[in-house]
């Protein structure tokens, strides 16, 4: 996989880079740690960690999807860095013995997961005593301003199962706060600090937001998904039109994305 390839898959990082910002800002790195990333989806912050951490340290990446993997294997062998590696695997079952890593890292990778529940006892299990997990998760009211517009447009044609399957669909990815403190206690992990905190995305209308690499590929298909197959154009239309009137109103069609960070410790 050549160079020009691997920085064309790097529209799903800056989507993450927010979270793994405040995560970097948050992990307390010294040499010679062993690092795990639960989640590493295109390699971000795997390889930033690497960077940051240099040899002796060693950071291992694990992801569920074969691509996801390839495509960091690619980015390790073209950066040439030498303190990296990806296994391919779930976080319900981490391929490890018990108490070998310093740090665990989640950045929005841990929301994705079939059992959050299982997975942060696996986390738990892997860590050393001492070791500190740090994650960050996106927050119920992600792009509340789409769901908005989008729930309306249902329920005005009778749609309402379709509205229990959007909510189930929110619910299933974003959890409170709360519920998350729960589970991380529930695992082990005492909470060192939690920050909530977001950033915003833009469009001039309708049009570029659905065009838009990220929401084209990773969130579009997800809305189609609860809309009856004969329906779904239609529906996204008229979604898209009263975005548009909005836009004419005021400029521009803001989606709101708040996140939260972890700082656990075992």
């Amino acid at each position: 996989m050549t160079g020009i390839l691997i920085e064309s898959y790097d529209e799903l990082p800056l989507w993450s880079a927010p979270f793994g910002l405040m995560l970097l800002e948050t992990i307390r790195l010294r040499a010679g740690m062993k690092v795990l990333d639960i989640g590493s989806g295109h390699g971000f912050p795997l390889l930033e960690i690497a960077d940051r951490l240099g040899i002796p340290g060693h950071v291992t990446g694990l992801d569920p999807l074969e691509d996801a993997c390839q495509i960091i294997t690619a980015k390790i062998t073209h950066r040439e860095v030498k303190n990296a590696t990806i296994v391919e695997g779930v976080a319900e079952k981490i391929p490890f013995d018990n108490d070998q890593f310093d740090l665990i890292t989640s950045n929005n990778g841990l929301n994705n997961v079939n059992d959050q529940c299982v997975a942060l006892k696996e986390c738990y299990r892997v860590a050393k005593p001492g070791a500190q997990m740090v994650m960050t998760m996106n927050l119920p009211y992600t792009m509340i301003e789409f769901y908005d517009f989008f729930e309306e447009v249902l329920r005005e044609k009778g749609l309402t199962k379709e509205v229990d399957q959007m909510q189930v669909h929110i619910a299933s990815k974003r959890k409170p706060v709360e519920f998350l403190k729960d589970l991380i206690i529930s695992a082990g992990f005492a909470i060192k600090s939690i920050d909530v905190d977001g950033f915003k995305y833009r469009f001039t209308d309708a049009e570029a937001m659905l065009r838009h690499f990220t929401i084209k590929n990773y969130f579009l298909p997800s809305w189609k998904s609860i809309l009856p197959a004969d329906k779904a154009d239609e529906i996204i239309g008229e979604t898209a039109n009263r975005i548009n009137n909005l836009c004419r109103q005021k400029g521009e069609f803001t989606l709101s994305i708040p996140f939260v960070c972890f700082d656990c410790y075992k």
